[in-house]
């Protein structure tokens, strides 16, 4: 695995952009670099990668935002905000994506982190996973998303006594809202986000482009005018070299090879 010039907390292998959203040093505090280099590496890569994964290096995913720094700062209003629009373009990055994006989710996964979480396409958790709004235990409000995409994975109601109570979701019952998708032993989190980076970024990438789309643009979209986008989706998909592919594989009962039809697409 090799950084990009000038990324150090951004490295691409295997189709695989893997972004360092959090280290050890600030208690596992949101990144602000890793942020910086992970929206960079999303503009400048984003037609040579198969799918994102986010990092976090310590004990946990990401604690949340820097406090420590927030309490010393002249102006803590203008050092939240400029935090914040640090944060909030990457996140703008992260939701333009066209590529699976998953998250290997140890340990804590609070406010940033979780907000993080929330925009994930696939993320995994173990045992030992927790995650908490923690804005309110500071008395700040959400930022990065949550208050989005929180309401939108399990309902305005849930989301509101989620937020407002600051409750700690264990990894069981993030998973049963659908907050996390899966778990895995505690110690493998981090490997097996991996190997699913890996393998959904060897898959057909303009299928998942096409589903994250679809999905996207749902949130405006009536039933109707979904059904219209749902059809010429799918009739584009069917005359792609990446869909000739899957089924020519299909009737010849063999597993579908995509890296090459991707190649000639690209």
């Amino acid at each position: 695995m090799t950084s990009l010039d000038g990324f150090s907390k951004v490295q691409l292998e295997d189709g695989v952009l893997r972004v360092t959203i959090a280290t050890a040093e600030n208690g596992t505090s949101l990144d602000g670099e890793g942020l910086v280099q992970g929206a960079g590496a999303l503009e400048a890569v984003g037609d040579r990668i198969g799918s994102v994964l986010l990092v976090g290096e310590g004990p946990n995913f990401c604690a949340g935002g820097n406090v420590r720094a927030f309490a010393s700062a002249p102006v803590r209003s203008e050092c939240v905000a400029e935090v914040a629009g640090v944060f909030h373009d990457f996140v703008r990055a992260l939701d333009a994506v066209t590529v699976p994006v998953i998250a290997g989710v140890h340990g804590w996964a609070a406010g940033a982190g979780m907000s993080l979480v929330c925009l994930t396409d696939v993320a995994i958790g173990g045992p030992g996973t927790k995650l908490r709004p923690a804005y309110p235990s500071i008395g700040y409000t959400p930022d990065g998303g949550m208050s989005w995409t929180l309401p939108r994975i399990v309902g305005d109601a849930r989301a509101r006594e989620i937020l407002i109570t600051d409750a700690v979701l264990s990894g069981d019952e993030a998973v049963r809202l659908g907050i996390l998708s899966r778990l895995v032993g505690d110690d493998v989190v981090q490997d097996e986000a991996l190997r699913l980076a890996r393998t959904l970024a060897a898959g057909p990438t303009s299928s998942y482009s096409g589903i994250k789309t679809l999905v996207r643009d749902s949130r405006s979209r009536t039933l109707a005018e979904q059904l219209d986008a749902e059809a010429e989706s799918i009739a584009a998909a069917a005359d792609s070299p990446v869909g000739r592919e899957g089924v020519d594989a299909f009737l010849e009962k063999r597993r579908a090879d995509f890296a090459p039809v991707k190649e000639t697409q690209d």
